[in-house]
């Protein structure tokens, strides 16, 4: 039963990919990247600010760093993801997103001052190759004569960002509690976005956008990191962040499903083999791997 807190995870972050199709089409991505922190922080604000006010001069000599960490993490890459929605599909945003593992890996050489093994090479070309080969719709070689969709290059940009965003969160190594982390950048965040949000046609939600708001600020950002936290604490974060694999594989069965995306055989192949390529390179990193702060759109 224990092993049911990730796979709970698992299913809440990749519904949240396909909220985030369906979000593109009743509300505007500015928009819904403000409510959706927003609302969490609200729910969030009587468990963690106490805790943050008695621990402030703890906190305090960190806010450049989490500031940082919330404008890579949650303000960018989280906007991001919203506006690729709007021309790309959930099933290439979440094959997409399954790059973060690996790219985490190499982004660690610089960053943490960690060396790759060949294991990480050999499955960074494979998920490269298969994501070219989801891209090109089984054409690897697609990006010489076509240009690759504005929401897939952005939904690559949020990734690497997030990826960033994960190593410098395992580098800088601040002394606080997950939830005191997650609160103080969903802060930052809010912060960040309330002038995006101002430049948005119509400030307030519309009636059809309130359930996906609701979803996503209440079970992608408060109840999935809590399970998140609880499985790391029970099953440790080795195997935790396995089931991170599985995230793919449940966002594009949901997109299937919900909104009636076509598999194609390119999807299946090419997500194959990035799954395969992620996996790989974990195997060297399995004694201390880089497990983000839960995020919905990594996500």
């Amino acid at each position: 039963m224990i092993y049911l807190l990730p796979l709970i995870t698992v299913f809440i972050w990749g519904g949240n990919i396909v909220i985030n199709k369906m979000a593109s089409e009743v509300i505007e991505p500015s928009a819904m990247s403000f409510y959706r922190w927003l609302i969490a922080i609200v729910i969030l604000t009587p468990f963690c600010l106490p805790k943050v006010i008695r621990r402030w001069a703890s906190i305090k000599p960190y806010l450049g760093k989490l500031a940082f960490l919330a404008l890579l993490g949650m303000a960018l890459n989280q906007s991001l993801g919203y506006y690729a929605a709007l021309t790309t599909s959930a099933s290439n945003m979440s094959l997409i997103s399954s790059l973060v593992p690996l790219m985490s890996v190499f982004l660690s050489v610089p960053l943490l001052g960690k060396s790759i093994s060949k294991l990480s090479i050999i499955g960074g070309v494979l998920s490269l190759t298969g994501l070219a080969y989801m891209l090109g719709q089984g054409d690897i070689a697609f990006f010489m004569h076509q240009e690759i969709t504005q929401g897939d290059i952005m939904i690559l940009i949020a990734s690497a960002l997030y990826a960033t965003y994960c190593v410098l969160l395992k580098r800088w190594k601040m002394p606080l509690s997950s939830w005191t982390l997650v609160y103080t950048q969903g802060s930052f965040a809010l912060l960040m976005l309330t002038p995006l949000w101002l430049t948005s046609d119509q400030l307030l939600p519309t009636e059809a956008s309130i359930p996906m708001i609701g979803y996503a600020s209440l079970a992608a950002s408060v109840i999935a990191p809590w399970l998140w936290i609880r499985s790391i604490d029970a099953i440790g974060a080795d195997s935790s962040a396995m089931f991170m694999n599985l995230l793919p594989v449940v966002a594009v069965s949901l997109a299937a499903t919900l909104l009636g995306e076509t598999v194609h055989s390119y999807h299946l192949i090419g997500g194959l083999m990035v799954i395969t390529g992620v996996i790989l390179s974990q195997i060297k990193t399995s004694r201390k791997p880089i497990t983000p702060i839960p995020h919905p759109d990594s996500i």
